[in-house]
């Protein structure tokens, strides 16, 4: 699965030069056994490595996860068994912000509708220069909300901060400790729901934020606000969310996550109101891919040299 790694615009050959390498773009879970038997070093990316089979691989010394997160590995198994696994952290921290700016700019300076509008004409056929389908606001001035402020919260409320927001946060550990470059609000988390105009969800998912977007919530919020999901789909009730738009209680919705991917054709946010969904394409920036690589490169070399660097377990 490492087709969204790479699908063609970069290449592999740094790690080739470190062993002989065989690349497949999609890995079927009846083929994982067979395509790793003979190898020392996987590099992988949503294929799942359990313990069993785990118990098929006995040449497995390494796996390097292509990504940051780990659930893809039985990491306690691996430890176990003497096998290596490494994550990649922090490559699409620029990638991932950028976008939540997108969804932003998206909703407040409305350039969709307007170039839609021009392109049917309605500009050539105006009494005036200029003209408006759809209310452009401005940033500057309103509430930017932001549930986990780790490297990408914080990278978010800085690029916040710098269009004239303010900034509304709330973090499951003790960030207000930290020295930020800019002011925050600390705030319990309904009341970040209350006071956002945009709210950013930029979380890791785990039992305390699983469905943290849900109808209570969603019931605190502004009715001209607007949710921005680049995290995991599972941050959201899916169908709280989808009522709440089709009810017209939030704005709109930007969402690069979705609970399955791809979704079913039945998912109620795929026809909801004012609901702005991208392909899980937040972190996929060329840029961020190569740097992908690049670490990827330096776990294995680090590994190779007996130092290694990004292990997880």
């Amino acid at each position: 699965m490492v087709f969204t790694n790479n699908p063609g615009d970069l290449d592999w050959s740094d790690i080739s030069g470190l062993g002989e390498l065989t690349v497949y773009d999609r890995t079927a879970a009846d083929d994982i056994v067979k395509r790793c038997e003979n190898a020392t070093i996987i590099f992988i990316n949503k294929v799942i490595i359990n313990a069993e089979v785990i118990d098929r691989l006995p040449q497995l010394k390494y796996i390097g996860l292509l990504s940051t997160g780990t659930n893809a590995v039985d990491l306690e198994y691996a430890a176990a068994k003497k096998i290596c696994v490494t994550n990649i952290p922090g490559y699409g921290t620029s990638s991932v912000t950028q976008h939540v700016l997108a969804f932003m700019l998206h909703f407040s300076s409305q350039i969709n509708v307007h170039n839609n509008a021009v392109q049917n004409g309605e500009w050539e056929r105006s009494a005036d220069f200029c003209f408006t389908v759809s209310t452009i606001h401005e940033l500057s001035g309103a509430t930017l909300g932001i549930i986990g402020l780790g490297a990408i919260g914080q990278q978010v409320a800085a690029i916040g901060n710098v269009m004239g927001m303010k900034i509304v946060a709330s973090h499951q550990s003790s960030m207000n400790r930290l020295a930020l470059p800019y002011d925050v609000e600390w705030l319990p988390v309904d009341e970040v729901f209350k006071r956002a105009d945009y709210l950013t969800l930029n979380c890791p998912l785990n039992s305390d934020t699983e469905s943290i977007v849900n109808h209570e919530h969603l019931n605190l919020m502004k009715d001209s606000s607007v949710l921005i999901n680049t995290g995991r789909g599972q941050l959201i009730d899916e169908q709280a969310l989808s009522d709440a738009l089709n009810n017209n209680s939030i704005a709109g919705a930007g969402l690069d996550v979705l609970c399955t991917e791809p979704p079913f054709a039945d998912n109620p946010l795929l026809k909801a109101k004012n609901c702005v969904i991208t392909p899980h394409i937040g972190w996929a920036s060329l840029e961020a891919r190569q740097r992908l690589i690049e670490i990827a490169v330096e776990n294995l070399t680090s590994y190779i040299s007996g130092t290694t660097v990004n292990r997880v377990n």
